[in-house]
This record gives C-alpha cells, structure tokens and sequence, in this order.
C-alpha cells in the first residue's frame, strides 16, 4: 500500500477535513513510500517510537501526535529529537486526533461506550465530540466506577455518592472536563472523561451530578486499536498495538 492510498483513505473514513482541530490530522512526518507494517499507540513518545524501530515497522499511527496549537515550532530539544528518529528511520507518522474521538464505529467514544456497555442516545459540545446515552441497565455511580476499574484497568476517581443511580449519562474521552458544565445543565447523572481539574470537583459536589475521572491515556487506547485493525484488514498489511503506560 502506498502512504498517499492510506492517508487517503483514513481522510475520507475519518471525515477529516470537516474538524477544526488543535494539531494536523494525517501525514505528519514523512517516511517510505510503500507502508507493510504498523505499529499504533496512543502518543508518538519516544518510547513509542524506539519500539516502533525495534518491531521493524514503517509507519506509526496515534492518537497524539506533534504540532499542537500554540506550542513552540522549532524543531530543538525532544521534538527535534524525535522527528529526527523518525526521519533517521524514514518511518511515516500518521496522527488523527478528534476525528478519531468522533467517529461513530471507531472512535474513542464509540469504544469507551462497549467497553462499559452505555448507549449512545445524541451528541453535544464543540463540534459534537462529546456524547450523551444512558447505561444499558440499571446501574449506582458505585458500580460504575467498579466497572471502569475492571474494564481500563485503572481505578477511576469518583466525585459523587456510590450508591447514586445513574439513569442519564454524558462523556467524553481524553482531557474533555470543560464539556461538564454544559452537560450538567442537560439533567445528567453522571460524566465520565479522563481528567479533572480542580474547579470540576467542586462544580460535581455542588451540582449533585457526579463525575467520574477515569484516565486521559486509559479512556483512548481503544480508538487507536481498532483503527489500525481496519487498515490491516482492508489492506492486508501488518499491525500491532504497542501499549505505553501512562499513569494520567
């Protein structure tokens, strides 16, 4: 497969052009021509990177990528250093970021959704990243947070009554805690991203909707995945996820 075929491809499945994003979503770094083996992960860190080299891959596909909004662009210090690993290695970096969160199938969403077995029932904030639904059965904040735990792996923190039922719920993944505001005022019962900041458990306590922080790394390994799965089916190239911890 030609790089050009896959980016291509990722723009029109991923409907990349309608986002106003904080980064470029696609080609970010340049590499070989023909693409035959994947290795994706949540952020292209350096240790992501190494082992991209390691496994013999190509191309490099994640959820975080380089060139945010706002930050410094000369290319000095650890952006230098791992663009130049890239280069050295001309393997091609590839990052889509909130149409990744997006996308009804594949997104980070749409994924954190099956993993707790909540369905989506409608879409609110900037560009209707975020998502509102409700659990597929009855169920406490308590319980909630015990079913995070076991299914990402990572105890959540819960600002909330355990024992609250949780019939009206909203998230979004990642670092989305400015949407809780505005879905508190749609008469949720609890909100689930993977920050919190120190004004939102106060906003929580005050409110009475609770709010549950389950790990900005942890609520997006899954959108990755499974993009990387798709490519490796459709094309028939090979994939692997590699997993990089990240405690936040």
């Amino acid at each position: 497969m030609h790089r050009d075929e896959l980016e291509n491809h990722l723009s029109q499945l991923l409907d990349t052009p309608r986002f106003r994003d904080y980064c470029p979503n696609g080609l970010q770094v340049e590499g070989c021509d023909n693409i035959h083996s994947i290795i994706s992960g949540v952020t292209a860190s350096m240790d992501l990177l190494e082992a991209a080299i390691a496994a013999k891959a190509d191309t490099i596909l994640v959820h975080h990528g380089y060139f945010w909004r706002g930050e410094n662009a000369c290319l000095t210090g650890i952006k230098k250093r791992r663009i130049a690993l890239l280069m050295t290695n001309n393997i091609n970096l590839f990052a889509y970021h909130l149409p990744l969160d997006s996308h009804p199938e594949l997104g980070n969403n749409a994924l954190l959704a099956q993993k707790l077995d909540l369905i989506e029932t409608g879409r609110f904030g900037e560009q209707d990243i975020a998502v509102l639904g409700k659990p597929s059965q009855a169920i406490t904040l308590g319980t909630l947070a015990e079913k995070i735990a076991l299914k990402l792996s990572r105890e959540p923190m819960m600002i909330g009554d355990p024992n609250k039922p949780i019939q009206k719920i909203a998230w979004c993944t990642g670092a989305a805690q400015s949407y809780f505001d505005e879905a508190a005022q749609m008469g949720i019962d609890a909100f689930i991203t993977g920050e919190i900041s120190e004004q939102t458990v106060h906003t929580a306590r005050e409110s009475g909707v609770a709010f549950l922080s389950a790990g900005h790394h942890a609520t997006e390994r899954y959108g990755v995945q499974a993009l990387g799965e798709h490519i490796a089916q459709k094309f028939g190239v090979k994939h692997q996820f590699i997993d990089i911890d990240n405690p936040v």
